[in-house]
């Protein structure tokens, strides 16, 4: 099973891009439960983190890490490079968290 390599930077240490794909994309959105809105809204009022949504986010990032790979890994490639991402609020007042991945896919030989 070929592993598909994730960076956010334009190179990859001793490989080579020996082929551009193209732009590959991926996003995840969550929707987030009363309790952690509640939970969040206490720990609003107290201070400190909020450790449900950090969760949240974290799981929504790791997903989409995973649908990058999987897109890329459709396109023939073995590299996404120059990765972005940017996490909007959607859904207005149902607070759905989204996480978006982007970056270009690319073919790597060792070198």
């Amino acid at each position: 099973m070929v592993e598909v390599i994730l960076a956010t930077t334009e190179q990859i240490p001793g490989r080579e891009i020996v082929e551009v794909l193209g732009v590959v994309s991926a996003s995840v959105a969550m929707a987030r439960w009363f309790g952690a809105d509640l939970m969040a809204g206490i720990r609003d009022f107290f201070g400190g983190r909020v450790k449900e949504y950090e969760k949240l986010m974290r799981n929504a990032t790791d997903e989409v890490f995973k649908k990058l790979a999987e897109e890329a890994k459709k396109m023939g490639a073995n590299a996404v490079v120059g990765i972005k991402m940017f996490s909007p609020e959607i859904g207005g007042e149902r607070r759905i968290g989204e996480v978006v991945a982007y970056g270009t896919a690319v073919k790597l030989k060792e070198i």
